[in-house]
């Protein structure tokens, strides 16, 4: 399969999203992988003190969500970030539930490169973080994974 075969099906404004309610548990295994221990994610009496008034969920937990948008949904299995570049606009904390969304905004006909907007908003509405990314999608895998 070529290249171009992969986001031939691709259009700009292609929308995919995944919610998750996130725990203390995302905290731990996020440690438990990173070692990040910072105490505005441990510390409630700290946290509560900080700019951010209490416990804040690690950024990767937060952004990880987006992996499995890209890599389950859109573009799909295969794909991987090239580049990212996310603002993130507000915390989040154990019990919120946050929605990722990815949105086509360019790709590529000569190689299987997509751009896409990407947003996480909150349980209310609140945009947590937002930016941009450049995502490349294994021929090979898209293939076999049709």
């Amino acid at each position: 399969m070529s290249g171009a075969a992969s986001t031939d099906a691709l259009r700009i404004g292609d929308r995919a999203r995944r919610s998750r309610r996130i725990t203390h548990a995302d905290i731990e295994r996020f440690t438990a992988m990173t070692g990040d221990r910072n105490p505005l994610h441990y510390d409630a009496d700290l946290a509560a003190a900080s700019r951010f008034g209490g416990i804040v969920v690690q950024g990767g937990v937060t952004s990880g969500l987006l992996n499995a948008v890209v890599a389950e949904d859109l573009p799909g299995p295969g794909s991987v970030f090239l580049h990212a570049d996310w603002s993130f606009r507000a915390p989040v904390r154990p019990g919120d539930t946050i929605t990722a969304e990815v949105e086509v905004t360019g790709h590529r006909t000569d190689k299987p490169i997509t751009e896409l907007r990407t947003t996480i908003t909150d349980q209310e509405g609140t945009v947590v973080l937002e930016g941009t990314a450049v995502v490349w999608r294994d021929p090979t895998v898209a293939a076999a994974s049709r």
